[in-house]
């Protein structure tokens, strides 16, 4: 609900592409597995959704790059590879593309469709304080702004040994992804996260295997933990009332990480929960195990 999003990295330069766009039929965006019995995650080709776009076989893994040229996920083995990808919240519907290297192939352009999708609106009543920044928060929120741009910039060369995660505390999902929230009347950006209504003091565990690469307290987000899952895919976990892990620290799917707090902008105790994948933070529940999927889960 509250915790601020990191902002857009500056993006490298666009590379050429060698061979026209090829768009992946819909009926192609179908969810699967890989050789490893890996699951993917829901595919919504939405803003702020996932597209996995197969790529066909190849001996050795392709490369694959937004069109801003941020590497991609790319997942899968010699019978077939496939890219993960984030796609932005402020993304227009109509035409997507990616760029692809092959050895031998040279670069190619693959173009999916992103549908158009409305997200609710939320309108919540804060301290002035949390609004009208004063100067000092305001310098404290650039020094955190630019912290957490070089976060999500992380990209790790290893991969996910799962894409499906655990939900990192028990609870009804208490406020949706996307919402455009306004704060004492005041237009703010999208909630790129999921709130986790828990009581303070609940275990927060880690969604997925990774490694712990920075925590903190931030003005906006509180007490927070980043992890990296590998490969561009990070998650997020805001608000904490403690923390138990330090960066550096590998981490197992379902490892407590810390506890749920009422930390930094918020109107009450619970868990924010992002997940960013080509430094796009994207729905969350797009991850979840299907048994996590619950009918206590709350999509408004």
């Amino acid at each position: 609900m509250t915790a601020m999003q990191p902002p857009a990295v500056a993006s490298p330069i666009r590379r050429a592409f060698v061979m026209a766009a090829v768009t992946v039929p819909c009926a192609l965006l179908v969810r699967g597995t890989w050789a490893q019995g890996v699951e993917w995650p829901t595919q919504r080709v939405v803003p702020g959704g996932v597209a996995v776009l197969p790529l066909g076989p190849a001996r050795a893994r392709p490369e694959a790059f937004s069109a801003e040229g941020i590497p991609l996920l790319v997942l899968g083995d010699s019978t077939g590879w496939s890219a993960v990808v984030g796609i932005p919240l402020s993304a227009k519907a109509g035409a997507g593309a990616i760029t692809v290297r092959q050895a031998g192939k040279g670069e190619r352009r693959l173009g999916y469709h992103v549908r158009p999708k409305q997200y609710a609106e939320q309108h919540l009543k804060v301290a002035p304080g949390h609004v009208d920044l004063s100067p000092e928060d305001l310098a404290r929120y650039e020094r955190e702004r630019a912290r957490q741009a070089e976060v999500i910039a992380s990209y790790s060369a290893w991969w996910p040994e799962q894409l499906r995660m655990v939900q990192p505390t028990p609870g009804p999902l208490s406020s949706s992804f996307g919402r455009r929230r306004f704060f004492n009347g005041q237009a703010r950006a999208p909630h790129a996260g999921t709130d986790i209504a828990a009581e303070a003091g609940t275990p927060v565990v880690s969604p997925a295997a990774g490694r712990v690469i920075d925590t903190g307290d931030y003005f906006f987000n509180g007490n927070t933990v980043w992890i990296d899952h590998g490969a561009g895919l990070l998650t997020m976990l805001c608000h904490l009332s403690a923390i138990d892990v330090k960066p550096g620290d590998q981490v197992t799917a379902g490892q407590r990480v810390g506890a749920v707090g009422a930390t930094g902008r918020v109107t009450g105790a619970h868990l924010h929960w992002s997940v960013s994948l080509n430094r796009t933070m994207v729905d969350p529940e797009l991850f979840l195990r299907d048994d996590d999927a619950a009918p206590q889960t709350k999509r408004p």
